[in-house]
């Protein structure tokens, strides 16, 4: 029996209301493994254990075009977790304790 402390989950919540933000929830899929994504009317609640990647690099190869990370402001909504990583390559929301 493994006495543990479980695993946080993190998340965010967004609008689901573009292309971008489709490709963006795409993109968190392929790239996080154990990600659960829940479809609401105009909203989509996406939550992984521990942690959360968004990387640059996906979401602009299922747009088709350049993507900057300060473009994720554009179709969150909010998040729970704390960002613990936010630059030009990816952003990543877990939880620092």
């Amino acid at each position: 029996m493994t006495t543990g402390t479980p695993v946080k989950s993190v998340g965010v919540e967004l609008q689901e209301s573009s292309d971008d933000a489709r490709m963006v929830i795409e993109a968190i899929q392929r790239d996080n493994a154990d990600v659960v994504v829940s479809y609401l009317p105009g909203l989509v609640k996406v939550q992984s254990p521990g942690e959360l990647v968004i990387r640059r690099e996906t979401v602009e190869e299922l747009l088709g075009r350049p993507w900057e990370t300060h473009e994720f402001q554009l179709v969150i909504v909010s998040y729970y977790g704390h960002i613990g990583e936010w630059d030009d390559d990816q952003i990543v929301i877990k939880w620092d304790h």
